[in-house]
C-alpha cells in the first residue's frame, strides 16, 4: 500500500518490541533511478523507525532506536537514482539516525520489515519518488527536526559541575560527531574520531596538571547541536573554549596540496573567502545530522546583534590566545600558509569567555592524513596546545612585578 508524504511511519516487526535487544545494522544499499529509489538497509533485529522528509536542503530522516552501526567503510558516499549521498550514526542517548540527502523534494512509499533469509535479522526497505515542490513544503517533519536533540546523560556532554576555587574552567570541544562525521580522507578516516582522540589526549594532559578543571564537550561518538555546545559553555562558565575540527578540501585547484594547522577566531567579518567558506561549511553541521535550518534569517539576526553584546576584552582576550598558541603549535606542527584567521563560526559566538577553533590539519593532503590519524602525533599536538594553555594563563594571572 502506498504511503503519502505527511506521515510518520512506525514500523515493528511481529515480535515484542518493547522486549527488544539492541540491534546492529550491517549492510545497507541504494537502487533505483531518479523517478523511483529503493533504501535497503539490514540489521540483526526489528526496531520502531521513523520517517520524515526536510526542506531546506531536501532530505529523508529516519529515525531509530537503540542501534548500532557495522557498514563496510565508504557506505553512504556514493548517491544513486534519487538520493546523493546517505549517513547514519549516534543522534542522543539511545537514539540513532540515517539521513539522506535527496536530488529534489520526495514522498515516502512502500515501507516494510520483513525477515531475512534463514531468520538472521531483518531487511528494512523504503521506496522514494519524486514529488512537486509546491506539494512538498518544509517536508513532513519541519517542525521536530527543528529540536535539538537532549544532551546524552553517558558518555555525551558533561553534566554541569560546579567551579572548583582558583582552577580555570577550559572547555574542549571535539567538533562533529555521532551521525555528523565531518571530513572524511581518501582512506575514510573521519574528522570526529581525530578530533575526539585529540581532544580526549589534551583533556588528560591538562587534568594531569592539577591546574585545570578540564570538561568535554563530548567524551564520546554521539551528535551534540552547536547550540548544545553553546550552551554548555555557557552554563558552565568557561574560562577558556577550543573547538577541535580537521579540515577536507575538494581536490580541485590544486587543493590536495594544501596543509597545515589554523587557528581561527570570531569575527563578524571573515578573514579572507577560505576562512568564509569554512565558517559556513562548520555551522551547517545541524543540517547534516537532520535538524532544521530554516530559521537562517533569526541566526543571521543573532549575529549581527552578537558584535555588541561582545566585550572588547573578551575578543582581545581571544586573539592574545591565538597568538600564543601559533608560537607554540609551529615548534611541532607543520601550519597553513595563512595560520591565523577569522570567520564567523557559530560555535565561537562565546560572550563570556575567550574562543578559538582549531583545524588540525587536512584530511585531504596525504602527508596530513597520516599524522591526523598517529596517536603519537595526538599526543605530541595536544602537548602543544596544553603548554599554550599554560603560558596563556600564566600571563593572565601574573601578578604585577615587585619593585
Amino acid at each position: 500500500m502506498a504511503l503519502t508524504a505527511g506521515l510518520l511511519l512506525p514500523l515493528l516487526t511481529p515480535r515484542d518490541a518493547a522486549a527488544q535487544p539492541a540491534a546492529t545494522a550491517t549492510q545497507a544499499a541504494l537502487s533505483g533511478d531518479k523517478t523511483r529509489t529503493t533504501f535497503r538497509i539490514e540489521m540483526t533485529a526489528g526496531v520502531t523507525a521513523e520517517i520524515y522528509t526536510l526542506a531546506n536542503p531536501y532530505r529523508v530522516i529516519v529515525d531509530l532506536p537503540d542501534v548500532s552501526f557495522r557498514l563496510p567503510d565508504g557506505t553512504g558516499q556514493a548517491g544513486a537514482g534519487l538520493v546523493q549521498t546517505f549517513r547514519y550514526g549516534l543522534f542522543a542517548e539511545k537514539k540513532a539516525r540515517i539521513v539522506l540527502d535527496t536530488t529534489g523534494p520526495v514522498r515516502i512509499e512502500k515501507a516494510a520489515m520483513t525477515a531475512a533469509s534463514a531468520d538472521k535479522g531483518i531487511i528494512f526497505t523504503f521506496d522514494m519518488v519524486t514529488t512537486a515542490p509546491e506539494s512538498f513544503g518544509l517536508g513532513t517533519g519541519a517542525d521536530r527536526a527543528s529540536e535539538a536533540p537532549p544532551p546524552a546523560p553517558e558518555g555525551g556532554p558533561d553534566k554541569i559541575k560546579p567551579k572548583h576555587a582558583g582552577k580555570p574552567i577550559i572547555m574542549i570541544d571535539p567538533g562533529h560527531g555521532g551521525i555528523d562525521g565531518g571530513a572524511v580522507s581518501a582512506s575514510n578516516i573521519l574528522e570526529k574520531n581525530v578530533v575526539l582522540a585529540v581532544g580526549t589526549e589534551l583533556a588528560k594532559q591538562l587534568t594531569a596538571t592539577g591546574r585545570y578543571d578540564v570538561r568535554l564537550t563530548r567524551s564520546s561518538d554521539v551528535f551534540i547541536s552547536l547550540d548544545q555546545r553553546l550552551n554548555l559553555s555557557t552554563q558552565n562558565d568557561v574560562d577558556l573554549f577550543i573547538s577541535l575540527h580537521a579540515d577536507s578540501l575538494a581536490d580541485t585547484n590544486g587543493a590536495s596540496g594544501i596543509r597545515g594547522a589554523t587557528v581561527y577566531t570570531l569575527s563578524e567579518r571573515a578573514s579572507d573567502e577560505h576562512a568564509r567558506r569554512m565558517a559556513e561549511k562548520e555551522n551547517a553541521s545541524d543540517a547534516v545530522a537532520g535538524l532544521s535550518v530554516a530559521n537562517s534569517q533569526a541566526d543571521d539576526a543573532v549575529k549581527n546583534i552578537l558584535f555588541d553584546l561582545m566585550k572588547r576584552e573578551t575578543a582581545n582576550f581571544s586573539t592574545d590566545f591565538s597568538n600564543v598558541l601559533i608560537r607554540q603549535l609551529k615548534r611541532t606542527t607543520l601550519l597553513s600558509r595563512v595560520p591565523q584567521r577569522a570567520a564567523a563560526f557559530k560555535v565561537l559566538k562565546q560572550t563570556h569567555s575567550p574562543s578559538v577553533l582549531v583545524e588540525l590539519g587536512y584530511l585531504s593532503h596525504p602527508e596530513d592524513e597520516k599524522l591526523l590519524n598517529a596517536p603519537a602525533w595526538h599526543k605530541q599536538t595536544a602537548n602543544a596546545i596544553a603548554t599554550a594553555i599554560e603560558t596563556y594563563f600564566s600571563k593572565r594571572t601574573a601578578g604585577p612585578s615587585a619593585p
